[in-house]
């Protein structure tokens, strides 16, 4: 780990993509006749070693020109960022600042990174989550909903009752499968009511009268961080969810959350499946 991975031809991408799991995967696709891409390839090796969990890979577009074609790249230097096997982001372009921007941006934390072994396929999708613009009612000064986005101490507790509601906005259309939920098992939540895809944050009243797109009745076992399967066909398209979290356990006061994680999967805006062969001939401008 920590250094780039030259690709030798369009197999040994695909081979390298199938096999990269949920990590984050960075494509450098260059040129050796392309000034601007050996002046970067320093800073690239730099970034492989600085992010040792990430995979980096370059690809020269004269050896490797089905992939490049698949993939639209006609200028270099551009780098393409892959999730979980899925297109997430690119940028065309020698700039260090904005490439290693994107790669903090999806790189994920330390427990989110090796994917999510008890949920095969699908991963931790707090990478994808716009912080900025998610909103918790009735959260409490001191235990807010930011707390219970990592493992790493904090909690997110209610203020003047039980209720909550956590409006998440991811910043790509993602599928969701699962939410694992860590929380004591007296004060951890009982009955969560689950929307997507709403176009403001829900408040109590409209969250009590409206018809979910899934309800779930929380066990005490769940709250030990074990996948809660979610009806994953009503979850194909997800831009913002909100949990409407009706009460807790054992009907104490207030209600707290040691650790929310969702798992799913980025929606890519090009398939694996497209990196096979594309039309025309070798030899054929495409």
């Amino acid at each position: 780990m920590g250094s780039v991975r030259v690709m030798n031809n369009d197999n040994h991408f695909e081979a390298e993509m199938a096999s990269s799991g949920t990590k984050l995967v960075v494509v450098d696709f260059t040129a050796t006749w392309c000034g601007h891409c050996q002046r970067i390839a320093p800073v690239f090796e730099q970034l492989a070693r600085k992010y040792p969990r990430a995979i980096f890979l370059k690809v020269d577009v004269d050896k490797c020109q089905e992939t490049a074609a698949s993939h639209d790249v006609s200028a270099m230097p551009t780098f393409i960022f892959y999730r979980n096997k899925t297109k997430v982001d690119r940028l065309k372009g020698a700039d260090p600042t904005s490439l290693e921007n994107k790669i903090q941006q999806y790189y994920g934390s330390e427990d989110s990174e090796d994917g999510d072994s008890s949920v095969r396929g699908h991963m931790d999708l707090s990478t994808f989550i716009h912080k900025q613009q998610c909103e918790c009612l009735n959260e409490s000064d001191d235990h807010p909903f930011v707390h219970c986005l990592t493992s790493s101490g904090g909690y997110l507790e209610s203020d003047c009752d039980e209720q909550l509601i956590i409006s998440i906005t991811f910043t790509q259309a993602v599928k969701v499968h699962s939410l694992k939920i860590k929380a004591p098992q007296d004060k951890g939540p009982k009955t969560i009511k689950l929307f997507i895809n709403q176009p403001r944050t829900l408040d109590f009243d409209m969250a009590d009268s409206y018809q979910a797109i899934q309800e779930l009745q929380v066990t005490p076992e769940d709250l030990e961080g074990t996948p809660v399967n979610l009806r994953y066909v009503k979850f194909q398209n997800v831009q913002n969810i909100q949990l409407f979290i009706k009460d807790n356990q054992n009907n104490t006061d207030t209600t707290q959350i040691d650790h929310l994680a969702i798992i799913g999967s980025p929606i890519s805006t090009t398939n694996m499946g497209d990196f096979k062969r594309v039309a025309g001939k070798k030899g054929e401008s495409h």
